[in-house]
């Protein structure tokens, strides 16, 4: 085990490193999905969650956890509503769906292990069809340590490291398999990690044959061995995207800076980010070592401190807040927004700042009726092109932040 664990880590394009390890969007994800799992309780309770899984809250939450890719790459698959089949029966079963939002809740609600074992087996014994483990990657995303991910190639490789003949669509599979899972990871800890994220990606590794190990070498060899090669080609293309597209982010960040400083501004960069290299320089060279905002709830500074880019006046006041969103969710980056404009409990003006290819998707978004009543929230968005374009001009003649209204478009 020491030694698989050691070719997992050592895989520079191992989903330890690409989606575990180096991956912010996944820790920003964790708070989006649970303020997102609220929305979709609250839907449920006052009868206006609607019948389907498209343009449900519940997708919002779902695609929010996709978009982790590899591991999560085909977890809405589950959640996809089956007319043919009425499943998951989630959607036109008024009681099924709130027996759901209970769960939800009560997960929600409490971080005592066996109170959350409990809540899994009250679900399972209501039998609602369709609704089995993959719930599992929700649950992940509210206790990391307690929960595992779940999905077929989690399976595989669990079933082909322990010899075991585990079920993909079992409750009771997967907490035996999440027994064994814990048991492992406690017995490695010292290699892995307390988050359960981390030995799931190992088992996610193996079951697609991406890490070869004695008990899937025969099958690699004899019928995967073509498979496996493509596997390889496509996370290696997708890593190379995913280096592109942190590239484009940390480009868009420089402009946002390089602005902000010339009209006069303090500029604060995500604390994670600061690390990261454009131009041959660091962009934490561009912010302030340190975010103080006068009176900002303790509850919420780590989630502000994240914000992708901050305009400070000289009393530490917040003039512009942007956060660049290359292909993570518009609805996670508008909700950061909200919870930094309710914190501070002023006027300020947040801008989303995404490709081209993505303006269809943002004016969808912003045009949600639960954004339209936010008074608190006053959002628009530039395109990528056009920061790039037109900063050099807007640091020579602006002055001050209405500069932004040449670029930026509201909806």
């Amino acid at each position: 085990m020491e030694e698989i664990i050691k070719s997992f880590k050592e895989d520079p394009e191992s989903v330890y490193h690409t989606w575990f390890l180096n991956n912010d969007d996944r820790l920003k994800a964790f708070r989006s999905i649970r303020k997102s799992l609220v929305k979709v309780i609250n839907e449920i309770e006052t009868g206006s969650f609607g019948n389907d899984f498209k343009g449900s809250s519940l997708e919002t939450v779902i695609t929010a956890i996709s978009e982790q890719k590899q591991v999560f790459e085909g977890a809405a698959h589950a959640f996809f509503w089956k007319p043919k089949l009425r499943i998951p029966d989630i959607y036109e079963n008024d009681l099924n769906k709130r027996a759901f939002a209970r769960f939800l809740k009560s997960c929600l609600a409490t971080t005592n292990e066996e109170q959350l074992i409990k809540e899994i087996h009250a679900l399972e014994a209501l039998k609602i069809k369709g609704l089995g483990p993959a719930v599992a990657n929700i649950l992940y995303f509210l206790h990391p340590t307690v929960f595992p991910p779940f999905n077929t190639a989690i399976v595989n490789g669990f079933n082909m490291l322990f010899n075991q003949k585990k079920k993909l669509g079992s409750w009771q599979a997967y907490l035996e398999m999440r027994e064994v899972i814990l048991e492992e990871n406690s017995r490695y800890r010292h290699s892995l990690s307390k988050d359960l994220g981390a030995i799931a990606g190992l088992l996610f590794e193996i079951g697609n044959s991406r890490l070869v190990i004695a008990e899937n070498a025969t099958k690699v060899i004899d019928s995967e061995q073509e498979k496996r090669i493509k596997v390889k080609m496509k996370r290696h293309k997708q890593v190379n995207l995913d280096v592109l597209e942190e590239n484009v982010h940390t480009e868009m960040q420089f402009y946002l800076a390089k602005l902000g400083n010339s009209l006069g501004y303090k500029v604060w960069i995500a604390r994670n980010d600061h690390k990261r290299v454009w131009d041959g320089t660091k962009l934490g060279e561009y912010s302030l070592k340190e975010l103080i905002i006068p009176a900002i709830p303790e509850a919420v500074y780590d989630t502000v401190s994240l914000i992708d880019v901050l305009w400070l006046d000289e009393g530490n006041n917040i003039v512009s807040g942007f956060e660049v969103e290359k292909s993570t969710s518009i609805y996670s980056g508008i909700l950061r927004l909200n919870d930094l404009s309710l914190s501070i409990g002023q006027d300020v003006d947040f801008y989303l700042v995404a490709p081209e290819k993505r303006e269809k998707e943002i004016k969808a978004q912003l045009l949600r009726p639960s954004f339209k009543t936010l008074d608190s929230l006053s959002i628009s968005y530039i395109l990528f092109a056009d920061l790039r374009c037109d900063c050099d001009s807007m640091c020579k003649f602006g002055s001050d932040v209405s500069v932004l209204q040449k670029i930026c478009k509201a909806v």
